[in-house]
């Protein structure tokens, strides 16, 4: 089904592949503090990515919200038609008086934010191909499947960036998901239970939600960590599965769910990796993707404490530190420098990065 997206549409090549709306942000009456989730930690990304000057509002692609259009890719019309009842909406969000408001505030002020994260996942696919990788500054609602919500997550972008993927982008027909949230990745593993164009590998605390033992059989990588894991082990655990999974099946495009809930101290993660650890375990994701040429989508996911916004902040700066991400341009406003000079400097930037 080609039909026109707007999600597809070509942002200025002078933009970095970073995606993000002031709309990702849930904020109302102090409801959103119920939930452990910082539902500011989105804003506050981009905010440290701004003061060290790696970005700035004209250099990033603003997100547009995902429509009905584009969400009924994957989700059922009975699964949206439920989220206009409160009390489901709230059950997903784990905000108990949620169920309490009128609907149309509920689409408004927790939906909205969440189909909008969609939407920047749907395009981070794209952008992912065209330039060798992309960041949603938010997404990864991992629990998510096409029918079935819970988890805080009430849409399933990863699995719409992947269909929307194969379905519209030639030459895209296989995929490799590796979710490094502390959390199992059921949603999308429900999604691609039977399909064999999509490889997930899956790294996650053993006896915590969600414990879907009929989605783990979608896993053909399964790392089940035990209480407390710190960043030794996790790391060589990690890098070993990685390269592994990547030598195993070989992929059009690699969506990387990078949770940042199996930091020390997480109330829902119960892992004890160091900020430094996950700094390191995004970098050798990103290596891996890298030096395969194969494209890599970050999606921010899960993470339950006020550091956690600085954390992937300094992972962002230091994958570019590294040269693992493309060099920036300097205006995303086409005009300036000439289209042609941005084209040959991507081009460079991508085959230098090959040959790291």
């Amino acid at each position: 089904r080609p039909h026109r997206t707007e999600l597809y549409e070509d942002p200025p090549l002078g933009c970095w592949p970073i995606v993000y709306s002031p709309d990702y942000n849930i904020t109302f009456m102090g409801l959103e503090k119920l939930h452990p989730f910082d539902a500011g930690k989105w804003g506050k990304i981009i905010n440290f990515l701004k003061e060290e000057k790696l970005i700035a509002d004209d250099l990033i692609v603003q997100a547009r919200e995902a429509t009905d259009e584009d969400l009924l890719v994957v989700h059922t019309r009975r699964y949206l038609n439920k989220l206009k009842w409160s009390f489901v909406v709230a059950t997903i969000t784990e905000i108990p008086p949620v169920a309490f408001l009128p609907n149309f505030i509920v689409q408004r002020k927790v939906l909205k934010p969440l189909r909008t994260q969609t939407g920047g996942t749907i395009m981070a696919g794209k952008l992912a191909v065209d330039r060798g990788w992309a960041i949603n500054v938010g997404g990864g609602f991992h629990h998510c499947s096409s029918d079935k919500g819970g988890g805080f997550c009430a849409y399933a972008d990863i699995t719409l960036a992947i269909k929307f993927l194969f379905e519209r982008v030639q030459g895209v027909s296989r995929a490799t998901i590796i979710d490094l949230d502390a959390h199992q990745g059921n949603g999308h593993e429900r999604d691609f239970m039977d399909d064999p164009r999509v490889y997930i590998m899956d790294a996650y605390n053993r006896y915590i939600y969600p414990g879907d033992g009929f989605a783990k059989r979608a896993i053909k990588r399964k790392v089940e960590l035990e209480w407390g894991t710190e960043d030794t082990e996790y790391l060589q655990k990690v890098q070993t599965h990685v390269e592994g999974a990547l030598n195993e099946f070989k992929p059009d495009i690699i969506v990387y769910n990078a949770g940042t809930d199996i930091l020390d101290g997480d109330p829902l993660g119960g892992l004890a990796i160091s900020p430094q650890g996950i700094v390191k375990r995004d970098e050798v994701v990103f290596r891996a993707a890298r030096s395969r040429g194969v494209p890599v989508l970050m999606v921010t996911s899960g993470g339950y404490q006020k550091r956690t916004a600085r954390i992937i902040a300094d992972s962002i700066l230091n994958l570019h530190s590294l040269g693992l991400l493309g060099r920036q341009q300097p205006a995303c406003a086409l005009g300036s420098p000439s289209l042609d000079q941005m084209v040959r400097d991507s081009a460079k930037d991508f085959s230098n990065l090959s040959l790291q």
